[in-house]
């Protein structure tokens, strides 16, 4: 099985012991689904681990794995809940609000005090950590959300009757369900061969090998910011990791303007 280029989902809940990994894989036909269901913490830190080195077209012998692993680990310990609530400062509560903290269709599940509740019992999962530990932690946290580096524009594909979602991330392109934001096709920049923009009509036309070809128009913003990203992110492709190499301002205008 062949998971290079697949989309690596987690699906996990701590209290209810429910470790599983979702994988998109893509085919001539669109996406396979595979669930992994894994026994506990360890397990599935490891099989989640391999699957997204996997993604990149890594194996487990890669330098990354082992800190993968760990940081797949830390982030599970932060999700889970204080065994001892009373060890929460009851006078910490008047100083929360949640709807500074989070999204509103929680807001809307659950009552303020829930959400305060379990904003401290995170807390305290942390409150030890000196301010760069807890900063570095965070951006660990960060980036391992599903969605990390993905930014979505609201999009109207040729042949297709609704609104759905185009997500693009460093490396590829994404068709996603407008209502659930799952994943529906996944196309990698490095099996692009162009892309161009019609101006006229603001359609932006994307051609893969095996004569794969995806044309969709945004409806809320300006195609040339879709055009503006893809190019950035294949510039920054090009690009090698000695940081003393010096810029192609000629080339990056090329491929982010549009007019030359």
């Amino acid at each position: 099985m062949n998971l290079r280029g697949c989309e690596v989902t987690p699906d996990v809940n701590i209290s209810g012991q429910k470790f599983n990994i979702k994988l998109l894989i893509p085919v001539a036909e669109g996406m396979n689904e595979i669930w992994l269901r894994c026994d506990n913490e360890k397990q599935y830190a490891h099989w989640m681990a391999a699957c997204r080195l996997a993604s990149k077209g890594k194996t487990m012998a890669d330098s990354s794995y082992n800190l993968e692993v760990q940081n797949i680990l830390s982030f599970l310990k932060m999700q889970h809940l204080n065994p001892d609530p009373q060890l929460i400062p009851e006078q910490i509560t008047t100083d929360i609000n949640p709807e500074c903290l989070v999204s509103p269709r929680y807001l809307k599940k659950y009552k303020n005090k829930q959400i305060t509740a379990r904003i401290l019992e995170a807390h305290q999962n942390v409150a030890q950590m000196s301010l760069i530990e807890a900063k570095m932690r965070f951006i660990q946290a960060w980036q391992s959300l599903p969605e990390f580096g993905i930014t979505h524009f609201i999009a109207r594909f040729q042949g297709g009757k609704k609104e759905e979602l185009i997500g693009i991330a460093y490396n590829r392109l994404i068709r996603m369900d407008a209502s659930t934001g799952d994943a529906i096709k996944t196309w990698r920049f490095s099996n692009m061969k162009q892309w161009n923009v019609n101006w006229e009509i603001k359609m932006v036309t994307v051609e893969f090998a095996d004569e794969v070809r995806l044309s969709f128009i945004c409806t809320e913003v300006d195609c040339k910011v879709v055009h503006e990203f893809i190019g950035g992110y294949i510039f920054l492709s090009t690009r090698a990791k000695d940081q003393n190499e010096s810029l192609d301002e000629e080339m990056f205008y090329k491929l982010t303007s549009g007019w030359v």
